[in-house]
């Protein structure tokens, strides 16, 4: 076995598709890259209105294991809810019953390769490419974006953080970090395809960006440390902008509501629990300020912030899986990882599926509720 290329992925959501019509949809996304690819996203599911988990991996291009194992976890939930059986990943296991809630009471939206042209590039070309292929005219280094520095969360980090927050992002296409944000706030096909999902899909609730490597599962913010108490200190407050990221002060940080803490810390557990259990690989859940370094324009904080902005919207809680020990591992160690994932995001659905079932709660009303 080797890892799959851009064409191998997708033709896998399309075979998944053909297979199994009565559970899944292809969506076929909107914006091209630009190289030109199509992309699609597979949601996983009985019922379409029924709440829904948005699955991304491939965001950055040298991380070969997420695509895969979103792939694979596809295909494992289709097959197990078609067969009636339960599903093992090591010592994780979980009975036909809840696959089948899991088919039965949610959604998943696996969007398993957000970025084909950078992986292409870093399949064939550069290993370690980050980016996307935006065109540069200085063309190496300086071309492609950074997907993760490019949703509408706090974009502008010259203007919205601190001149002395350690900021994981660039306004230089030549940074030779890879994380240059792009020429503005949504600029990439990438992140278009992305919120295009977001805004035609309210039934998303959970917001699940698979990386690598560290390992960890981060949850929000990761613009700065959280609190509860003080809703003025907000992303959304012009006050404190040029104020952001710098650990340990009281100038500032982010407010999260403790009942949506308390939810991110939770599901946070089940996903370690799941995946501790198929090899006793432990995946500490932390926010990402304090998990990894300050950032802006990322997918689960996008995620996230959406319904503060604009109430109309629905309320998704954000995470970022960080899987691994490296970019590519071997393929042999590549498998046990992919268990992995796929443990700690079966985990998750399923609680979820769970929760929804046992409160008879349709999407519309797990907007308040959950």
């Amino acid at each position: 076995m080797a890892y799959l290329n851009v064409d191998e992925i997708e033709t896998a959501l399309q075979s998944l598709a053909a297979e199994y019509p009565a559970l899944t949809e292809l969506i076929e996304l909107p914006h091209l890259t630009h190289e030109g690819r199509r992309t699609r996203c597979l949601r996983i599911g009985a019922d379409p209105d029924r709440a829904g988990v948005l699955l991304l991996g491939g965001v950055h291009a040298r991380e070969w294991v997420p695509p895969d194992a979103l792939v694979s976890l596809a295909a494992d939930v289709l097959e197990a809810g078609t067969r009636g059986t339960g599903l093992v990943y090591g010592n994780f296991q979980i009975p036909g019953a809840r696959v089948k809630q899991v088919l039965e009471g949610t959604n998943l939206y696996v969007f398993a390769c957000v970025n084909p042209d950078g992986r292409h590039h870093s399949q064939t070309a550069e290993p370690m490419w980050r980016k996307n292929r935006r065109p540069h005219p200085a063309g190496g280094i300086c071309t492609g974006v950074d997907v993760n520095r490019n949703f509408d969360f706090l974009w502008d980090h010259t203007e919205k953080f601190h001149p002395e927050a350690e900021v994981a992002t660039s306004a230089d296409p030549c940074d030779p970090r890879q994380v240059y944000r792009g020429p503005s706030a949504a600029s990439e096909p990438e992140t278009r395809n992305v919120v295009h999902l977001l805004d035609t899909r309210p039934a998303i609730r959970w917001h699940v960006d698979v990386h690598s490597f560290v390992p960890v599962i981060l949850h929000n913010w990761g613009s700065d440390e959280h609190q509860t108490t003080d809703p003025e200190q907000s992303f959304r407050n012009p006050a404190f902008d040029g104020v952001r990221g710098i650990p340990g002060d009281t100038a500032y940080r982010e407010y999260l509501p403790e009942a949506d803490l308390e939810a991110e810390v939770a599901l946070g557990a089940v996903m370690s629990r799941a995946i501790w259990q198929v090899r006793g690989d432990t995946y500490a859940v932390v926010p990402a300020f304090g998990g990894l370094y300050p950032t802006s324009g990322a997918s689960d904080d996008y995620a996230y912030s959406r319904h503060l902005s604009d109430p109309s919207r629905s309320r998704v809680l954000g995470f970022t899986i960080e899987c691994a020990h490296s970019f590519q591992p071997p393929w042999t160690e590549a498998e046990y990882v992919i268990r992995e994932v796929s443990a700690g995001l079966l985990a998750l659905a399923a609680d979820v599926a769970g929760h929804a079932r046992s409160e008879g709660c349709s999407s519309e009303d797990q907007r308040s509720t959950s």
